[in-house]
């Protein structure tokens, strides 16, 4: 197995990891989230911290899922052209999209939010709400871990083209292009 192929796998397995970290955050939502309305309607109890977590957890679950769902192939696509194209073609069209928009705009993404999330670290930023969660710091540093994972899952995307256009397919490579 080449060295792309190699790189690839681990990469995958990362963000395959982080995925099913997701998924238990997304149940673990949906429990916080009857429970809040529970207490609130059926006994008249209100915790503003218990609020704010499920709106963590759910911030949570789409940045870090990223890179889980970037490697299923789910994210939007119009793929008028792409859906019927060859696999060298989509091998193409993956790359370029990969190293012309989409590392770019993690970069911006990075450069712009990592002096508000130091920032917050520095401060020891909590919430604004009396009684709400402490450490916002945390929550503001999960927009570099989606820059992060989304990369991530790029050098694996671009490998895994790398390899279908030098003719080094493998089982690995067209289980997620053909989707």
């Amino acid at each position: 197995m080449s060295a792309l192929a190699k790189i690839s796998r681990i990469i995958d397995k990362i963000n395959s990891y982080i995925g099913n970290l997701c998924a238990i955050f997304a149940f673990s939502m949906v429990i916080v989230v009857f429970t809040v309305v529970v207490l609130r309607y059926g006994f008249n109890i209100g915790f503003i911290w218990m609020q704010e977590v499920y709106v963590w957890l759910h911030s949570f679950v789409f940045m870090l899922g990223a890179g889980f769902t970037y490697l299923a192939n789910e994210h939007v696509r119009i793929d008028v052209f792409y859906r019927g194209a060859s696999k060298k073609y989509k091998a193409t069209v993956d790359l370029l999209g990969n190293v012309i928009l989409l590392l770019p705009f993690l970069y911006i993404i990075w450069k712009y939010s990592y002096p508000f999330v130091y920032r917050s670290f520095l401060m020891g930023e909590v919430s604004r709400e009396a009684g709400g969660m402490p450490a916002l710091f945390i929550l503001k540093s999960a927009i570099l871990w989606f820059c992060l994972v989304l990369f991530l899952q790029v050098i694996s995307n671009i490998c895994k083209s790398l390899l279908t256009l030098s003719n080094n397919s493998s089982p690995l490579i067209s289980e997620n292009r053909n989707k």
